[in-house]
């Protein structure tokens, strides 16, 4: 693994970044979070504290307000009637410092202190006030008067006290709601700058961790497909695409080795392409020497002996007539080789015109070929509804030549019957060269394919052993192959050819 694939994965690079934007939106949340409970919980002190408190206070204040009224109407009248306000006063007080009690007003709290300080202004007075007001008592003196009202005073001024206090509380309490709502839109404007902050990096991280790795390894594997297969891929970034480039590397070193063993093949293959056409040069020129040069030599050695043969008939002795025979027969199967030689020799190197043609017509012109064998074995050949293919006919016809010509030559006592057949199979037709000979032997299956293979001596089969051959070669080179069918009842050969996209089944 190099350098650069030993750097941090995609995946951990992922985690940081996840955790790092985690960590933020928590901060942020919880920031938010405080500040909501900041702003709930001044709301909550204004509302169900602060409110409360300063509303028993004003209660506090118009109960005593309500007594002094009652106390100087009973005064100056001294009818029971105007101590109503005073009675009610007194129990509007009582439930309104029951009140201020319970929401906090306790001692040693400011709001407590100037509770008390008020009961102590409101017990003073009310202390001076109720023998003025108690049945019989005689008139109240502007003495009595004056210093009630000055003590009344006193109430006045603790009432006004506390109501201040309680008026800077709820101004205080106001501030800090106000600040707990700024603090409130304040955060939750941080966690939108924080989204949009948290949302670009992670775009930017990721295009700087990976894509801009990925686009930079795919340009630099584009300039290889493109212009130069020997420059060199370098990934960078995460450990994944660096282990890509490392690979894509890998890939280019080995398509350079194979390019070189292929440009080596190739080297290789052009010198054995020169070397084979000069090697068919030279057998074009064997062939011309072998059809022209071995040709005419065989054909004197031929002529002269037959005119030996002729000339001095009866003069020799049976031995010497037998060597003149020997040598025209010599001759005569020199030459027979020689032009299946050549026959075997010319299949495929010139390839002629691929004509359609009906296999019928091929058979019948092979038939016309084989006249003389034919009625010489009394052999039957039958054949009916051929295909049409598409085939060099001379060279085919040559292959139903070879192949009815071994079933008239190797028969057994009855005449031979020779059945030419075809049947469809997938792509190509089979046809099949049955006869009632004498048969091959599965061991020989292959063998009598090779060139110049006997099964029998030439004095009991006359022949070269190179015609099946030929019809291999024949067949191979048309895209088919040949074979002999063991498995048959009879002699059988069967070959394949290509049949036309348009035939149908037979």
């Amino acid at each position: 693994m190099t350098a650069e694939a030993r750097g941090w994965s995609i995946s951990r690079w992922l985690t940081l970044l996840a955790v790092t934007e985690t960590a933020l939106l928590l901060a942020a949340l919880i920031g938010g979070g405080i500040a909501l409970n900041n702003l709930t919980d001044a709301r909550n002190r204004l509302l169900d504290v602060i409110g409360p408190q300063r509303l028993s206070a004003l209660q506090l204040s118009t109960a005593l307000l309500n007594q002094e009224t009652g106390v100087r109407g009973y005064q100056l009248g001294r009818q029971p009637d105007f101590l109503a306000p005073y009675t009610d006063g007194v129990r509007a007080q009582a439930d309104a410092v029951s009140q201020l009690r319970e929401s906090g007003a306790v001692p040693g709290t400011e709001l407590g202190d100037d509770l008390e300080t008020v009961l102590r202004a409101a017990t003073t007075w009310q202390a001076t006030a109720a023998p003025t007001i108690a049945p019989g008592a005689p008139p109240v003196t502007p003495a009595q008067v004056e210093r009630g009202r000055e003590q009344f005073n006193a109430v006045r001024a603790a009432l006004d006290t506390q109501l201040g206090h309680l008026a800077a509380v709820r101004d205080a309490g106001r501030s800090q709601l106000d600040a707990a709502a700024n603090l409130l839109t304040a955060m939750l404007v941080a966690i939108a700058v924080l989204l949009v902050v948290l949302f670009a990096v992670l775009s930017l991280g990721l295009r700087r961790i990976i894509t801009r790795p990925i686009l930079e390894l795919a340009g630099e594997v584009r300039q290889v497909a493109d212009q130069d297969v020997h420059r060199p891929v370098h990934g960078s970034g995460p450990r994944e695409i660096a282990q890509l480039g490392a690979d894509v590397e890998a890939m280019r070193q080995r398509i350079l080795d194979e390019v070189a063993e292929l440009e080596r093949a190739h080297a290789m293959l052009d010198r054995r392409t020169r070397e084979l056409e000069r090697s068919n040069a030279d057998l074009e020129q064997f062939a011309y020497v072998a059809s022209h040069d071995l040709q005419e030599p065989l054909r004197k050695v031929a002529s002269f002996c037959q005119l030996l043969q002729r000339r001095y008939q009866g003069l020799l002795d049976e031995r010497g007539e037998q060597y003149i025979e020997f040598a025209v027969d010599g001759a005569k199967r020199m030459q027979v080789l020689i032009n299946d030689l050549l026959a075997f020799s010319r299949v495929g190197r010139k390839p002629g015109e691929h004509v359609l043609v009906g296999v019928d017509r091929l058979v019948d012109d092979a038939l016309a070929n084989l006249e003389v064998a034919l009625s010489l074995s009394g052999g039957k050949v039958a054949h009916v509804d051929l295909p049409e293919v598409r085939v060099e006919p001379a060279l085919m016809t040559a292959v139903f030549q070879n192949l009815i010509g071994n079933a008239l030559k190797f028969k057994g006592e009855t005449p031979p019957e020779v059945r030419v057949t075809a049947e469809r199979d997938g792509d190509d037709w089979v046809f099949s060269v049955s006869d009632n000979g004498i048969g091959i032997d599965a061991e020989y299956a292959e063998r009598v394919f090779a060139l110049f293979q006997r099964l029998h001596t030439r004095s009991a089969y006359p022949g070269t052993g190179i015609g099946l051959a030929l019809c291999r070669r024949i067949v191979e080179y048309h895209g088919g192959r040949i074979w002999l069918d063991t498995a048959a009842a009879d002699t059988t050969f069967r070959f394949t050819l290509p049949a036309r996209e348009d035939d149908g089944e037979v």
